[in-house]
């Protein structure tokens, strides 16, 4: 009982001080990463400047939330490359695991491997949790000049691919 109460707490007090690095907003230019794919296919930023990205970054692959979320995008995939935006999922994950996460679940979008954790710190996503470092779930939505256009703190992955999809029409609205 004791051990449990003291994981909880730990677990409750990194999540609040645990992201030293300054996280990155909207209207801040994105920070540009190169990472590896499930199929060891190079990702940069600079592959996508000219149109939207949507990048997630989710804790851990095969975790229910995880799965709910990337579904979601999946489903929704045909909506997004309308609008002429790429979605990019990221975690600390490697690249075997996220290939079998992708082929489990059909998932038709990169999953990034950020094993070093690089791309979440530089995101100020990287946190730890009951002594594992993970990407907290966020996403940003960046804008085709490289800009994110919104962040998005809070997920529920069940919700989240119909919200981005949404504000990502409207953003694409007002910029014809």
């Amino acid at each position: 009982m004791l051990r449990t109460l003291l994981i909880m707490f730990s677990f409750l007090f990194s999540s609040l001080f645990a992201s030293a690095t300054e996280q990155v907003t909207t209207g801040d230019v994105a920070p540009e990463f190169e990472l590896s794919d499930q199929d060891g296919n190079l990702h940069s930023l600079e592959d996508y400047r000219d149109q939207w990205v949507v990048l997630y970054f989710y804790p851990k692959d095969e975790t229910p939330g995880c799965t709910t979320e990337a579904c979601e995008f999946r489903d929704n995939i045909f909506a997004f490359r309308n609008l002429n935006a790429q979605i990019l999922g990221v975690s600390l994950d490697d690249v075997d695991s996220h290939q079998k996460f992708a082929e489990k679940h059909g998932l038709p979008f990169p999953l990034l491997a950020d094993t070093d954790g690089l791309a979440a710190d530089a995101y100020g996503v990287k946190t730890k949790m009951f002594g594992m470092t993970i990407a907290r779930r966020q996403t940003f939505l960046i804008a085709p000049d490289g800009t994110i256009a919104k962040h998005y703190e809070k997920v529920k992955p069940a919700e989240h691919s119909a919200e981005v999809l949404a504000d990502l029409e409207q953003l694409s609205a007002s910029d014809n």
